[in-house]
């Protein structure tokens, strides 16, 4: 690694000074932190992961340029029970990338115990070493950290600045912030929970200072908001949420992957714990186990609709399959809408082999009213709606035009049973290129009734009816909120 790093905005300013932690957060902070036996069997084993690694290549000869391990597990910046070793394997940039995987994999296989193939951007090897779960990730040693090769080309300038920048006593904090995140439910750049990211959580304590500190500032957000000057850099998309330059890379936003409900949920999460901070912020309870009766005796009252959509499951990863599913939930709603019902919430979920697209509707019929849109007034087909609706004697009302410049005409249609109508539209449904083949397989939608013993139809009714947010379903604090809580037993701190 050459580049020198130029920091910019808002990176090349000073550190803040660190807010001091509360009691409350001072017990967790030392509930969190690894113990010096872990730590020293975490440091062996990194240590003899790079020997091991160093050594098979030159046995294998495969061209390995370094060998890294990098993350959480580096920097002692991991919570109690998730501890993994990312172990990054790294060859020179004129290695083609098939020979990357290959490469790469060939030393993985050898190093680790009982290694499986997983995918990312390309394949990579997970396995066990010392008593450890580790991820060997292949990718390239290149020069420049603004140019990147492969998705995690950038993990030794990461690794580099954050050893620089965050100081051992900010640990705690970075610790602290996890927990946060992960009992609001937004810890995690995965496309499943379209959270924060470890190296995301990372960085905000090294730019505000301290753990209060990002509470404090998190409370003033706003939805999106920016952490750095507006200019051109980094290049976002245009509905990001969370905007904060990579300090090696600031063309990159890092919190790219947190979603506007999730930032909206951190606020919100952040302003509650500044006014009733308590124990439930880091150490929430395991929501109740709610049978199938228990889940339906909730949603009985709301007098809804609710229809399932079963799939079977094409076996990809779940940041492939995710998007999928979320993308059959986006378009069963459009399409319900489309026929005339009003879609009160849909949900998804994957188990037992199988998806579950679960939708609640308002009714069961169809209205024996239809709203039809017409086009803008100004719009070349204006005059040809008009003119088929003007003087037909089947309209109810209309046409007239809406507050949005448009033209609707309103027109009977045969009160429908929402299955009937909804799967002979079934093929209007979008979904993505892995679910295609499941779909043409599937029996379309069914009652809820109907897919009770399917266990991921039941994850995604839980979803859908315990949908609140997370300190609303702690309950009402306890008089002791906010003050010092007694010691807990630690938790499992190894892998």
């Amino acid at each position: 690694m050459t580049q020198p790093l130029r920091l910019r905005p808002p990176w090349d300013a000073p550190a803040p000074p660190p807010r001091a932690l509360s009691p409350l957060e001072a017990e967790f902070a030392a509930r969190l932190r690894p113990d010096a036996d872990l730590v020293a069997r975490v440091a062996l084993a990194r240590e003899h992961l790079v020997e091991r690694a160093t050594a098979l290549a030159k046995e294998l000869g495969v061209p390995l340029r370094k060998a890294l391990v990098a993350g959480s597990s580096a920097r002692e910046t991991y919570l109690p029970g998730r501890l993994d070793l990312d172990f990054f394997l790294l060859f020179d940039p004129s290695l083609p990338r098939e020979k990357l995987s290959e490469s790469g994999l060939a030393l993985a296989h050898r190093l680790l115990e009982a290694p499986e193939r997983r995918y990312a951007e390309h394949p990579y090897a997970r396995g066990r070493f010392e008593g450890f779960m580790v991820d060997a990730v292949p990718g390239y040693l290149v020069e420049r950290s603004d140019a990147p090769i492969s998705a995690v080309d950038r993990t030794p300038f990461h690794h580099a600045f954050l050893s620089e920048h965050l100081p051992p006593e900010r640990r705690d904090d970075v610790r602290l912030l996890k927990r946060f995140l992960t009992s609001l439910g937004v810890y995690g750049a995965e496309v499943r929970t379209e959270g924060v990211s470890g190296y995301s959580t990372e960085l905000l304590v090294v730019l505000l200072g301290s753990f209060p500190a990002v509470v404090k500032a998190a409370a003033g957000w706003w939805v999106p908001q920016r952490l750095c000057p507006e200019g051109p850099e980094p290049s976002v998309m245009a509905d990001a949420a969370l905007v904060l330059p990579d300090p090696v890379d600031p063309h990159r936003n890092v919190t790219s992957a947190l979603s506007r409900r999730n930032l909206s949920v951190l606020i919100l999460g952040a302003r509650e714990y500044l006014a009733r901070p308590r124990a439930e912020f880091f150490d929430p309870p395991a929501p109740p186990a709610l049978t199938a009766e228990e889940m339906e005796s909730r949603i009985r009252p709301r007098g809804s609709t609710l229809i399932v959509l079963l799939l079977d499951d094409p076996g990809k990863v779940p940041d492939i399959l995710w998007p999928q599913m979320r993308k059959v939930e986006r378009s069963s709603r459009e399409l319900l809408e489309r026929l005339g019902f009003t879609v009160l919430a849909t949900s998804s979920a994957t188990a037992g082999g199988r998806i579950a697209v679960l939708v609640e509707t308002d009714r069961s019929e169809l209205s024996p009213v239809r709203v039809h849109r017409g086009p803008p007034v100004g719009a070349r087909e204006a005059s040809h709606f008009l003119e088929r609706w003007q003087s037909s004697p089947g309209v109810l009302r209309g046409p007239y035009v809406s507050d949005d410049g448009r033209l609707w005409v309103e027109i009977p249609q045969e009160p429908t049973g929402i299955l009937p109508v909804t799967n002979a539209a079934l093929s209007e449904l979008s979904v993505g290129k892995d679910l295609r083949e499941p779909l043409a397989r599937s029996a379309g939608f069914v009652p809820l009734a109907e897919a009770r013993g399917e266990p991921a139809a039941l994850l995604a009714l839980a979803e859908l009816v315990d949908r609140r947010l997370p300190w609303v379903r702690w309950g009402v604090p306890h008089e002791s909120a906010g003050k010092p809580v007694a010691a807990a037993p630690r938790g499992p701190a190894g892998a």
